[in-house]
């Protein structure tokens, strides 16, 4: 009788990564967008907050995409609430992302809710890219130090660079912050799925923008993926009676 178990998550028969090239490619993922940051800044800054404000944003959120959501939203003129619900539902991705990590790292306990502030896409990345635990580790943690130390480092020097320049739409720096949000999204869409969903997404947001309460449109953007997985839903029922008629 066969046995019964779970299958590894990670294979032992799986080759080595040598450390130095796990830290490589970490600090590649970490400095390349740790230095957008500095847009992160700037945005903050243009829409209202303080530099104290912007940094303790970058210390404690420290997820791109909901500290832009957050202060584009402000910057509109948007509720405070809706702007942090937007921003909240942008970053439950992580705890999703969480529970895949902590059977790939199997951390200690007592670091694991140090660990869980660094859970985000591009440490999920790296690690889930490694082909053993010890290289997920590393990739993880190289990774989440970079980019914390330096997505810090920048949002301090675009916010007070911001405060010496004055108005930031001026110059056209307010666009900074979704035009880095955007580059780093566009090339994760690699399905149709995917890009059906942002699509979708982009469509709702902007046609729901002159009619809604700013910070809103983006909560209804979300309504993009329910509906392309409805959509596949429909149009995969048809084969599925045709491989089973009963």
């Amino acid at each position: 009788m066969a046995e019964q178990t779970a299958p590894p998550v990670i294979r032992d028969s799986t080759p080595p990564k040598p450390d130095a090239a796990v830290v490589r490619d970490a600090l590649g993922v970490g400095v390349a967008v740790g230095l957008s940051g500095f847009a992160f800044g700037v945005t903050s800054a243009g829409s209202g907050l303080s530099v104290l404000q912007t940094c303790v944003l970058s210390l404690l959120v420290f997820t791109g995409a909901s500290q832009f959501a957050l202060v584009g939203a402000l910057a509109a003129g948007g509720n405070p609430f809706t702007a942090a619900a937007g921003a909240f539902f942008l970053g439950t991705r992580n705890a999703f992302y969480g529970l895949r990590l902590s059977q790939l790292l199997a951390l200690p306990k007592a670091v694991r809710p140090f660990a869980a502030h660094w859970v985000i896409d591009e440490t999920t990345a790296v690690a889930l890219a490694q082909p053993s635990r010890r290289a997920a580790r590393i990739g993880f943690t190289a990774t989440g130090l970079t980019l914390y130390v330096l997505w810090n480092a920048t949002t301090l020097l675009g916010a007070l660079g911001a405060e010496a320049i004055g108005d930031t739409a001026a110059w056209g720096l307010d666009a900074a912050g979704p035009a880095v949000f955007l580059a780093l999204l566009a090339p994760m869409l690699k399905s149709a799925t995917e890009r059906a969903t942002a699509g979708i997404a982009v469509l709702l947001g902007l046609g729901l923008l002159p009619v809604l309460p700013a910070g809103v449109p983006v909560l209804a953007a979300a309504l993009a993926a329910p509906l392309v997985l409805w959509f596949q839903g429909r149009r995969m029922a048809p084969a599925a009676r045709e491989k089973d008629p009963r």
